[in-house]
């Protein structure tokens, strides 16, 4: 397809009239809403060779497998696996040579009857890109943000359409590609927080860059990767799940960053709530501290997620500048205790109510909204350059009211020091580290773990130069 279309209906049209495209639409829940659009537009005879939904769980069942969530990722594979081999089982010989064989799946949990329900679907695209090509997959996890189960109805099937129009239109350009997801929606119908991209169609596609780009335009609040790279749904890791974050640039990750999380992991497992093998390790990364003159530098986070991925942790980047909107995200995620690990610098600079300007309550409604649930801070001393001597928080003075409310928090357990740190490492910092290896100071190497000196000479990161 050469001309690029524009409405919802234009864009079915497209599709239904490229004689490369023919395969399956399956759907359960909502009803039938992406494949609908195709039907309407016309020449759908040339593009779909089935339509169906198995709505009924045991037929589901019968047809794809059992599993343990409907509306799940596994549901939805099974769903594009089991189509796409059909398609290729039954048509290859008849159209094969000219033909790129497509299956569309979504399987959706759109809102019930009493308003009770998680709203939300996962979407897929299997498809060839070329005839006998290899398969390449396109999958999103949507939030369904509508008030009303019409309402998001729609948002479905034209996100669907947006998804399927991408994969054929945009695959070699990640940006276009997720900017036409929510093509012809208003903003705040749908939140988009994960989308993953493999295939040949997407070769040179990085899902990390699609993560970081799903939070620079604004489609969701947070995206999150595993150390290795695959992108994960939040629920898929944290639900139900005890978390312990660590916001930071990474530029490079330094020993202080890794002594603060395992200090901070030992302060936090130390409580009698906190299950120490379920706890999930985060290494937070804010948009407001990815962009660099207000924009964002693709090898710079490509060279911090690097980096980070060395500690195992998994990596989440947001646009939760404020710490109590950070905590709003993870306590929409777990019902299980949350720690936020921050220097001592960090910590005292919550206090600045300069900051909350935009709260009508100031800093007493931000702290309110940042300790939820079983939410605590746990504080990392530093070293006082001036005087050489280790400054914890017990040696924090605020002004006096301020200082009234620290004590009260720590007495409720909500802020705690974090001990038994390895103060040989706390006159190392980023910046320092980062200008070292720019200039070629190989002293730079003695600041930060071998795992990270490594990959940072292996793939010439951070403007590395043997």
């Amino acid at each position: 397809m050469t001309n690029m279309a524009h409405s919802t209906v234009e864009k079915a049209l497209a599709v239904n009239l490229d004689p490369l495209r023919y395969g399956t639409f399956a759907e359960i829940g909502a009803g039938q809403e992406v494949v609908r659009w195709f039907f309407q537009a016309g020449g759908a005879a040339g593009t779909i060779a089935k339509s169906i939904s198995a709505y009924d769980m045991k037929v589901s069942d019968a047809v794809y497998g059992e599993c343990r969530r409907y509306v799940s990722r596994e549901r939805l594979e099974a769903m594009l696996d089991l189509e796409q081999g059909l398609n290729r089982q039954r048509l290859a010989e008849p159209r094969g040579s000219t033909t790129g064989f497509f299956t569309f799946a979504d399987t959706v949990s759109a809102r019930n009857y009493h308003g009770t329900n998680n709203c939300h679907a996962w979407l897929g695209l299997v498809f060839q890109h070329e005839p006998h090509a290899d398969d390449s997959r396109l999958t999103l996890h949507v939030r369904l943000l509508d008030d009303t189960n019409a309402e998001q109805q729609h948002a479905l099937g034209v996100v669907g359409v947006n998804l399927i129009y991408a994969a054929f239109n945009h695959a070699d350009d990640p940006r276009q590609l997720l900017k036409s997801l929510s093509d012809n929606l208003s903003p705040g119908r749908i939140e988009i927080d994960l989308v993953d991209a493999r295939g040949p169609a997407f070769a040179d596609v990085d899902n990390r860059i699609l993560s970081l780009h799903l939070v620079e335009l604004g489609l969701t609040g947070a995206a999150l990767f595993t150390a290795d790279g695959t992108v994960v749904q939040s629920a898929e890791v944290l639900r139900k799940r005890p978390l312990l974050l660590q916001r930071g640039r990474f530029r490079p990750i330094t020993h202080v960053n890794v002594d603060l999380l395992n200090s901070a992991n030992a302060t936090f497992c130390a409580s009698p709530s906190v299950d120490p093998g379920s706890v999930v390790p985060i290494m937070e990364m804010s948009m407001h501290d990815l962009a660099l003159d207000d924009e964002v530098c693709v090898a710079d986070f490509i060279s911090r997620a690097e980096v980070v991925a060395t500690t195992g942790c998994t990596v989440m980047i947001s646009d939760f500048r404020e710490y109590h909107r950070l905590a709003r995200f993870l306590v929409s995620q777990t019902n299980q205790p949350i720690g936020l690990a921050m220097g001592l610098e960090t910590f005292a600079r919550l206090f600045d109510e300069s900051f909350y300007e935009d709260l009508d309550g100031g800093l007493l409604e931000s702290f309110g909204r940042l300790f939820r649930n079983q939410l605590r801070l746990l504080v990392y001393p530093l070293l006082d350059s001036a005087t050489g001597r280790l400054r914890t928080l017990d040696d924090l003075q605020l002004p006096t009211g301020h200082q009234h409310l620290l004590e009260f928090l720590r007495e409720r357990g909500r802020v705690h020091a974090i001990k038994d740190v390895a103060e040989e490492h706390l006159n190392i910092h980023s910046p320092d580290v980062l200008a070292m290896i720019r200039t070629g100071d190989e002293r730079w190497v003695e600041c930060v773990p071998d795992a990270v000196a490594a990959r940072i000479v292996e793939k010439r990161l951070f403007g590395y130069q043997r």
